[in-house]
């Protein structure tokens, strides 16, 4: 197994999503995962979550945020789509499927039938992201579910304190 740099390892371990940004994708986008045998795990497909361009990439750049729900590290990740054959799914996938918490029962065989399990493995010696000089906030999307603020309703008048 490589060496994988301590900080990486520890926020993954603590992680239960992380931002992907994939080459060539469009914006990043927020994915349920576990940190599992040295590498993040993340399941899409249908029902379940979209992870758009994750299966033909070879490298994703993953994002984890900390405690303080702030940005700790960016990292490098080689992509590999696991096998339901292979000795990695049956060691895996049911680890994967135990910190599920509303999987249902026999999530391992649906996701063997349906899905796509990703591993996502720090490339080594590849450097840590450098912290942005902005806050790589971007404007929200524009949704028609979106509607002006009213002024909040009262009840009654409020009397100023000040008095």
């Amino acid at each position: 197994m490589a060496c994988v740099e301590p900080l990486v390892e520890e926020a993954a371990k603590k992680a239960a999503i992380a931002w992907l940004t994939v080459p060539g994708a469009g914006p990043s986008y927020l994915v349920w995962c576990a940190w599992l045998g040295g590498s993040l795990l993340v399941v899409s497909g249908p029902s379940e979550q979209a992870a758009p361009g994750l299966a033909d990439a070879t490298t994703v750049d993953v994002t984890l945020r900390g405690d303080h729900g702030g940005r700790i590290v960016t990292w490098t990740a080689a992509v590999e789509r696991l096998d339901p054959a292979d000795e990695a799914w049956a060691e895996l996938v049911p680890q994967l499927a135990g910190k599920r918490l509303n999987g249902g029962t026999d999530l391992a065989t649906r996701w063997a039938a349906e899905c796509v399990v990703t591993r996502l493995t720090p490339v080594e010696d590849a450097p840590l992201a450098p912290m942005p000089d902005d806050s790589q906030a971007a404007p929200p999307k524009p949704s028609p579910a979106t509607r002006l603020p009213k002024r909040p309703f009262r009840l009654h008048k409020v009397r100023n304190a000040r008095r």
